[in-house]
């Protein structure tokens, strides 16, 4: 038999792989129809010697629709004690910050004991200030502390209302929108969903970005959100969304009037130096293997690496400082030079670039 001949035989078994695909998902019952309808349009097709082109634009949105979590859901936690334990745990100082979120975190937690099974409802928090600032780490402990998952969306260089909200599906190159993919990477319907740096997305796309995003924080539209690849309503209600920006003045009026803002400080000299020793250190530490007893870092040493980093309100440069640090003496245990070494402001020149 020739190559063309097994080509709509393959076809077919590609038709069937789909049909079985579509019956082992939870689907919605009008959306489940719908893509049966479109595959037995494309097996109707292809008998007639109709485009494979036509089977793989199909086979993705099948792929897609059936890995969309329409029903699958993560059990909020929303234990007060707990949640201010991880926030003392990831953040030093910032009461006033910590304090409203777990103001916030309180209010999920009433809901939920009053009405238990209903979506929960709150301000979409919005953290602004400069970079290294906590910002992100805020929304990670928020989801950690409800035992969400937490996706991440970055605006940065967005350049197109199309990449939060997906494209028709009359080409193979057409995906989902952003805020589709973040669903499918957290498995569930209602993970924390981190829209990461509002303030950076393009100049020319800024006004069509800001309506997208006025849908997705308002909870009267979002229980319906419709990207243009999957063309069905997707329910975002049981979404807590969180913002990010380092100012607030490209955000749109209407935008801003559906985000609760918080303000974040600026770290002095100490507080970086607290931050550094108790988190950013222990941090590195663990990820390269490394145990207390082989490196120490005296403390004339991190006044002498904070004070040049000036005005710089966030920790970012002493992040890759200390980064530098656990890396060269990572280096040097692993080449024999030593088993364990303390820095000290005589030698810091050989670990602090």
């Amino acid at each position: 038999m020739s190559a063309n001949q097994n080509q709509p035989q393959n076809s077919l078994s590609e038709i069937d792989k789909l049909r079985q695909q579509l019956q082992s998902a939870k689907l919605p019952a009008n959306l489940h129809d719908k893509a049966l309808q479109q595959i037995e349009r494309i097996n109707l097709t292809l008998k007639y010697g109709g485009s494979m082109t036509q089977l793989d634009i199909t086979a993705k949105y099948i792929d897609w629709i059936t890995h969309i979590p329409w029903e699958t859901k993560s059990e909020d936690t929303l234990d007060i004690n707990k949640a201010k334990a991880f926030l003392d745990n990831n953040h030093f100082g910032l009461e006033a910050i910590k304090r409203r979120v777990l103001e916030y975190l309180s209010v999920l937690a009433l809901q939920k004991k009053m009405t238990p099974g209903s979506a929960l409802h709150a301000s979409n928090l919005f953290f602004v200030g400069l970079a290294g600032t906590g910002k992100t780490t805020f929304a990670k402990s928020i989801a950690e502390a409800m035992g969400r998952k937490l996706v991440r969306i970055p605006f940065g260089g967005l350049s197109s209302a199309l990449d939060l909200r997906g494209q028709s599906k009359t080409s193979p190159e057409a995906e989902p929108g952003m805020v589709v993919r973040a669903l499918r990477r957290a498995g569930t319907r209602n993970p924390v969903i981190l829209l990461d740096e509002l303030d950076r997305c393009t100049p020319e796309s800024r006004s069509s970005i800001m309506g997208v995003l006025i849908e997705l924080l308002d909870p009267e539209q979002n229980s319906g959100y419709v990207d243009y690849f999957i063309d069905y309503p997707i329910d975002l209600s049981q979404c807590l969304f969180v913002a990010t920006a380092n100012n607030t003045n490209t955000i749109a009026t209407a935008v801003m009037d559906r985000l609760e803002l918080i303000q974040m400080p600026s770290y002095n000299d100490e507080e970086k130096i607290q931050i550094g020793k108790r988190f950013v250190l222990a941090r590195f530490m663990k990820e390269s293997g490394l145990t207390p007893e082989q490196l120490t870092i005296e403390d004339g040493v991190w006044t002498k690496m904070v004070r040049p980093l000036g005005f710089e309100p966030g920790i970012r440069s002493l992040e890759r400082e200390i980064e530098g640090i656990v890396r060269k003496v990572a280096y040097k245990i692993v080449s024999g030079q030593g088993a364990a070494f303390t820095v000290t402001e005589e030698n810091m020149k050989e670990f602090v670039s």
